[in-house]
């Protein structure tokens, strides 16, 4: 029933690890009509990270299955990360037999009590006949904005029993409208501005508003960088993109235009302009994410369609518009002048590899609609700074939460949400080690991926921030060179070490071609110079 109710919803898939405490959904996803794929993982964090990125490139709820005991808490980093980044997500969770409650059965825990604090609704279905109504609200409520994980978990006992339940067409929510007074504040400070950015974050794409926040930058001509999956809505050949200015735009700006991503550390906490306070303009697709830490220009909740499309016909009614030419200008020369000054990096012969030389080798091969995600530290923060998707929801890093292994998980639902694209993972050497096992399950159920790891034998993240503030620092190294390659071939994929610069195109291009002819992984290792460290200008605190 459960599993009825989640394909009216529109799931498609179950991701789990397999556990006797569920295997009456498993049943359920085998023998409906038509049967829900199962999707069975090494490790249940893998299961969740699968379904939430499902979640996030669909639009959909994404649904994983969760064994009683520990296989929950397994799962919960990925649930905490999928709160942190507005994933509709699903996650069903075995529980101990209702009739040995209290008595020490196995893996007996109240899950809902440790879930609560990070999902949208933590509960325990009390019996068979709740069954369809609970899932139903569960889906609705992790779908509905600001979108989220919601966990429900069911007895072992009560889930081996039955019930009947008619199954209605699932109704979509009515957009949420936003305040048309605070529409009108927002645009009246738009258009009084004098150097306005725009900020465009994960749920413009997931709030489907990316065509939207597309027309109201062009006609109003407003400069803009993205972040997230908010990455591509404006893509790199446009004259309006600046993402790469963004010192200097947050910096001179007297507005800034933030929508659909929260005002924390990736944003200065919300803090803009050096001369004086850049006034705010929030716009979130629920007025309960609203920033409360800082003053607000304007703050506007509700579906981010209508309200971007309210400031645009609001903007074009009056006929007002700030005057961006030159400001805008200035800050698409700063975007250029800082790409151009990547050649060097990019086209480093440098040996031991700079770790920048391989994005200007992937420029050279990804298609561009390839979907890349970032799993790691250092090595990822370069994949920020150097990649430029060219579409949007092509873009699947961890997000604030910042929590590693995503890596497998998110190269299975991107294979499966898009199975025409590329699908490219970049990897640390550090986040490898939490997910790396999960190549089994790429290798069992087909699904090909290029994985590229940025091998430099450190904790890079963690290594300069402990130096520059002890002097010294502990707990940062790897074995230097390690074989992840072999590591994949192992498990059933194919692989090769790259430690010279002038190898690692033909290796890429190698990879693509092996893994989309062999419907397997390929691990393109690159060991690169752990001196070689990302400048960074915030460590998230």
């Amino acid at each position: 029933m459960a599993v009825a109710v989640a394909q009216a919803h529109g799931v498609q898939a179950m991701f789990t690890l397999s556990g006797a405490h569920v295997f009456p959904l498993y049943d359920g996803a085998v023998k409906a009509d038509p049967p829900m794929p199962l999707y069975d993982v090494r490790h249940e964090q893998t299961a969740v990270f699968a379904a939430e990125a499902i979640g996030k490139l669909t639009r959909r709820p994404g649904l994983a299955v969760l064994t009683a005991g520990p296989g929950v808490t397994n799962g919960i980093s990925a649930i905490a990360q999928a709160q942190a980044n507005g994933s509709p997500l699903l996650v069903l969770g075995g529980r101990a037999p209702a009739a040995r409650w209290g008595t020490g059965s196995l893996q007996e825990l109240d899950h809902p009590a440790l879930l609560a604090p990070v999902t949208k609704r933590a509960a325990t279905i009390a019996g068979p006949d709740d069954m369809a109504r609970d899932v139903d609200e569960a889906l609705r409520l992790a779908g509905t904005a600001h979108r989220g994980p919601v966990f429900l978990d069911m007895a072992m006992d009560h889930l081996f029993g039955s019930a009947t339940a008619e199954l209605g067409a699932v109704e979509r929510a009515e957009p949420l409208v936003p305040d048309a007074d605070a529409l009108d504040r927002a645009a009246a400070v738009i258009a009084g501005a004098r150097a306005p950015v725009l900020v465009l974050g994960s749920d413009v794409w997931s709030d489907g508003a990316e065509q939207a926040a597309a027309a109201l930058a062009r006609s109003v001509g407003l400069p803009v960088i993205t972040n997230g999956m908010g990455r591509g809505v404006i893509g790199p050949r446009e004259d309006l993109l600046v993402s790469r200015a963004r010192s200097v735009a947050f910096g001179g700006a007297d507005v800034v235009v933030v929508v659909g991503t929260p005002l924390d550390f990736r944003l200065g906490y919300g803090s803009f302009g050096k001369a004086a306070p850049a006034a705010v303009v929030h716009v979130v697709d629920s007025p309960a994410v609203l920033a409360t830490h800082v003053p607000l220009a304007a703050g506007v909740g509700g579906d981010l369609t209508l309200a971007l499309d309210g400031l645009r016909e609001r903007l074009d009614r009056t006929g007002l518009r700030p005057e961006v030419g030159t400001w805008a200008a200035e800050l698409r020369a700063a975007h250029l002048a800082a790409i151009a000054g990547d050649e060097a990096q990019l086209t480093s012969a440098s040996d031991p590899i700079h770790p920048a030389r391989i994005y200007g080798e992937l420029h050279r091969v990804m298609a561009e609609d390839a979907v890349v995600i970032g799993d790691g530290g250092d090595f990822v923060s370069f994949a920020g700074r150097f990649v430029e998707p060219a579409q949007p929801g092509c873009w699947l890093d961890p997000g604030p939460y910042g929590c590693l292994g995503t890596a497998m998980g998110y190269a299975m639902a991107a294979r499966l949400a898009r199975p025409s694209a590329q699908v490219v993972v970049l990897l640390g050497d550090g986040a490898a080690g939490m997910s790396l096992m999960d190549v089994d399950t790429l290798v069992r159920h087909r699904l090909p991926v290029l994985l590229v790891i940025g091998n430099n034998g450190v904790w890079g993240l963690e290594k300069g921030p402990m130096q520059m503030l002890f002097g010294y620092h502990v707990a940062a190294d790897l074995a230097p060179g390690t074989r992840y390659d072999q590591v994949v071939t192992a498990l059933g994929g194919a692989g090769e070490l790259v430690d010279h610069p002038d190898r690692i195109g033909s290796a890429l291009r190698r990879g693509l071609e092996t893994s989309a002819a062999s419907s397997l992984p390929y691990c393109v290792n690159v060991v690169t110079d752990p001196a070689a460290a990302y400048p960074r200008s915030t460590f998230g605190i």
